[in-house]
C-alpha cells in the first residue's frame, strides 16, 4: 500500500504526463477565473444541479465556460457530475473546485 504513490508518480513519468496536473490547475487558477467560476456556480446553484441531472443546460454551460472546461470534455464531465451528485448537492464550493480541476489548466 505504501508503494502506491511512488508507482503512480513513476507511471505518470513513463507516459510523459503529470498525474497531478488537474489538481494543481485548480490551485493555480487565476483569482479572476476562480471568482468567475464561483459566481457562476453560486448564483445558479439550484439550476446547475437540476441541469446536471437533466444532462445539460445554460447555467451549467456558463459554469463550464467560466472554468474553461473544453467543449469536447463536457459530456463525460456531466456523466461524472451525475454519478457524484451527492458530493455536490449541498456544496457549491466542491462543484467550483471540480470545474477548476477540469478546466483551470485550459485557461491562460
Amino acid at each position: 500500500m505504501r508503494f502506491a504513490l511512488p508507482c503512480l508518480i513513476l507511471l505518470g513519468a513513463c507516459t510523459g504526463e503529470n498525474p497531478f496536473t488537474g489538481v494543481t490547475s485548480a490551485l493555480t487558477a487565476p483569482d479572476n477565473q476562480r471568482g468567475a467560476v464561483e459566481v457562476a456556480v453560486k448564483s445558479e446553484f439550484p439550476a446547475i444541479m437540476a441541469q446536471i441531472d437533466a444532462g445539460g443546460g445554460p447555467a451549467l454551460t456558463a459554469a463550464f465556460d467560466a472554468a474553461g472546461v473544453p467543449s469536447e470534455d463536457r459530456p463525460a464531465r456531466i456523466i461524472q457530475l451525475q454519478r457524484d451528485a451527492g458530493l455536490y448537492d449541498a456544496n457549491p464550493g466542491a462543484l467550483t473546485q471540480a470545474l477548476l480541476v477540469w478546466g483551470g489548466s485550459q485557461m491562460s
